[in-house]
């Protein structure tokens, strides 16, 4: 009960924050000259521009980019020179993150159907970030495990078709392969404001799904998904029951929403009991010039979870999680810009990151600084320097037997990524 609390206290204070921000008049904003007096007669109605309808290419939206990075572990790095508790920059040295190429349509009034496709990626025969986003049943193998270099360097990250139903303000339907609902952070790194990933992304929630999602916007500032999915980051079942997710999303004010999201399903091999539930909140708000503030709020468990189970020592097999990460980034010029992320991840049981004893209660704390700078058109370069720490020695993992040899992580990544369009 404390814990939910506590989750709850910080999700209360940072709305109330936001809440009192968004009252405030912008920074630097003039008083309005008012318009100069005009007699009745000589009143003209307001001429309205006739916005020329969107041609079925133009509703198209594209998007692609190229990334590669290099990661320094400053103390000493574990096996292989890896940065433990990391995703895509778990490697250390070079490493050519990503070639992405997206193309997506949202369903209109125009034309009710719509579709996304998002090819993904990397250097035959070297480790990159395309390799970690694959679901089991699409280029990756029961036997392939994290950090999946035996999968193939691309990726089909999403495929999917829509159509806009007219019923009301209109139900839109979407099925095939699609990311996640849940999280403040995405799998492509321009799109977010650090390089690394925060350990709610790696370890909190899934990556994608395939299956179905029904939305539907009942009021202004209302919006309701639900849908049925395969699972966590599969296209081929591992039993033969459906997870289910959804979202509430809430616009109460202009530039600040509030997304409630859910994921519930059996995600364990061959039997359909033991549902895993993650229950997410994710917070922003962009209302005073320059600043943005995020907060993302996780909440999960599993009841009898197969890590705990196959130890043969507990009586109570349940497992949770739950962390929050906090975000705060300021545009200092149209090119330079600074971004802050604090977080901290209680993986209660050990069953999320699996680097202690299994029962074994481990807290994360880590913080990251980022700086970005759009050095020419599309390209922007980014230094980010990050500390972990952990109640428990996980980090510094050295042979023989892989034993971990430090509380602490200290990595400085030097990240440049080109965006065609």
């Amino acid at each position: 009960m404390t814990r939910k609390l506590g989750v709850m206290g910080i999700v209360a204070l940072f709305t109330a924050a936001c809440v009192a921000a968004a009252g405030a008049p912008a920074y630097g904003q003039a008083t309005p000259t008012p318009p100069a007096e005009t007699k009745p007669a000589e009143a003209k109605p307001e001429e309205k521009k006739e916005e020329k309808p969107k041609t079925l290419w133009e509703e198209n939206t594209l998007f692609a980019y190229i990334e590669n990075s290099v990661v320094w572990n400053t103390g000493r790095a574990s096996r292989g020179n890896h940065n433990e508790l990391r995703f895509y920059d778990f490697e250390g040295g070079y490493t050519f993150n990503m070639a992405e190429f997206s193309i997506k349509k949202d369903p209109s009034e125009k034309y009710p159907f719509g579709y996304g496709l998002v090819l993904t990626a990397g250097i035959p025969g070297t480790s990159n970030d395309s390799q970690k986003n694959h679901a089991l049943g699409i280029f990756r193998g029961d036997d392939d495990q994290f950090a999946f270099r035996n999968t193939p360097n691309f990726d089909l990250q999403e495929a999917y078709g829509s159509y806009q139903i007219p019923l009301g303000s209109g139900l839109t339907l979407k099925a095939g392969k699609f990311v996640t609902l849940l999280g403040y952070e995405v799998i492509e790194s321009p799109n977010n404001l650090n390089f690394s990933r925060s350990y709610l992304f790696a370890f909190s929630i899934p990556l994608t799904h395939v299956g179905a999602l029904l939305t539907y916007q009942p009021l202004s500032w209302l919006s309701i998904t639900a849908g049925t999915v395969v699972g966590w980051d599969v296209a081929r079942d591992n039993n033969s029951t459906m997870s289910y997710t959804g979202q509430f999303g809430f616009t109460p004010l202009k530039d600040f929403t509030l997304n409630f999201n859910w994921i519930t399903g059996a995600e364990q091999a061959h039997t359909n009991s033991h549902p895993r539930t993650v229950l997410d909140y994710v917070i922003t708000y962009t209302g005073i010039k320059n600043l943005t503030l995020g907060l993302n709020v996780d909440y999960g468990w599993e009841s009898d979870e197969a890590f705990l189970r196959s130890t043969g020592t507990r009586r109570d097999n349940d497992a949770s999680w739950w962390g929050w990460a906090a975000y705060v980034a300021y545009d200092w010029t149209e090119a330079l810009r600074t971004a802050l992320r604090l977080e901290y991840m209680k993986d209660a049981e050990g069953v999320r990151t699996q680097l202690s004893p299994p029962g074994t209660k481990l807290d994360l704390w880590e913080v990251t600084v980022t700086a970005q700078y759009k050095i020419w058109k599309g390209l922007v370069g980014r230094v980010e320097y990050r500390h972990d720490s952990a109640n428990q020695k996980v980090f510094a993992i050295r042979a023989p037997g892989y034993v971990p040899t430090g509380k602490s992580q200290d990595t400085i990544s030097f990240d440049l990524y080109y965006l065609f369009f």
